[in-house]
Parts: structure tokens; C-alpha cells; sequence
């Protein structure tokens, strides 16, 4: 474990262990779970299904849908909000508790590690007379390619 207090990312890129399919390992879940691990960031099942029919596999939306919470359930896929309300999905690549930092302009996102997070929780749970049981703390900003991008946009104005 790390002991600088700044997040850091718990899993390299390019490592991501098997997925976990469930109980049930049917081909459109493996095709679901297949393009959960092709895209980098957060995607909605809407774009889930489209990339599924770009890629020629006959999967409903409402299948997408279900298998998505059912893969949600046995925490296969990490699941996050958009500032709409809409859950966005992407495959977990790590079986150990973590959160996320996620770019608001790409959706690129990372896995981080999140001790002082943790602390924090169980403080302010301790403060008010709580026993703590759960929490869920996402880090949203904007990824170094993006901030260049913008950097280069504002110079050609």
C-alpha cells in the first residue's frame, strides 16, 4: 500500500485481470464484457449496444440493460453517475475496493486507490454517531490530453 496520501492507480493498464462473468457466462455476456474492456472510460448502455451492433451482435438494449446490473451485482463492471443521473459502466479492473478518477470532458478514467478516503469516511461517520457501512466518492477532472487540447484550441483563437 502506498503511504503518500495522493491516490494512485491500482491496476497498470494493459493488466486487467479475467473478467468476472457471474453465474450465468452466455455469449452476450461475454460480448457486453467484451466491449467493456475495448473502451477505456465510463459509456452508457446505450453506447454498449451501439457498439454491439456496430460490431454485428444481435443483443436488445433491454439485455444490455440486465445484464449490466446483473454484472454490476457481482462486481464485475464499476457503475458512476453522470451529472444527468445516467449510469455509466466499465469493466472493474481490480477486485479490491477503489475509486475512480474521471475526466469530465473524455470520460477517460482511472482506478485509484483511495486510503485518506477511507479515513475520511470513517471520521466523519464517528463525528455524528455512525456506524460506518458503505461510501462512494468519485474524483472528476479533466486528463492531461484533454487540457492540451484545450490549450491548443485557445491558441488558435
Amino acid at each position: 500500500m502506498p503511504t503518500s496520501s495522493a491516490p494512485t492507480p491500482s491496476t497498470p493498464k494493459g493488466h486487467a485481470p479475467a473478467p468476472k462473468l457471474g453465474v450465468r457466462n452466455t455469449w452476450q455476456r461475454a460480448a457486453i464484457v467484451s466491449v467493456l474492456r475495448d473502451i477505456d472510460k465510463f459509456v452508457s448502455a446505450r453506447e454498449i449496444h451501439e457498439t454491439l451492433h456496430e460490431r454485428g451482435e444481435k443483443v436488445g438494449l433491454t439485455t444490455v440493460y440486465r445484464t449490466l446490473q446483473s454484472l454490476s451485482e457481482v462486481e464485475a463492471v464499476d457503475v458512476l453517475q453522470n451529472k444527468d443521473g445516467e449510469s455509466l459502466y466499465r469493466h472493474c479492473l481490480t477486485e479490491h475496493h477503489h475509486h475512480h478518477l474521471v475526466c469530465t470532458i473524455c470520460g477517460r478514467s482511472e482506478e485509484i486507490e483511495g486510503g485518506p478516503v477511507e479515513k475520511w469516511a470513517q471520521l466523519v461517520a464517528q463525528r455524528y454517531g455512525y456506524e460506518l457501512v458503505g461510501h462512494d466518492a468519485e474524483v472528476f477532472g479533466v486528463c492531461r490530453a484533454c487540457q492540451e487540447a484545450q490549450r491548443t484550441q485557445a491558441g488558435e483563437r
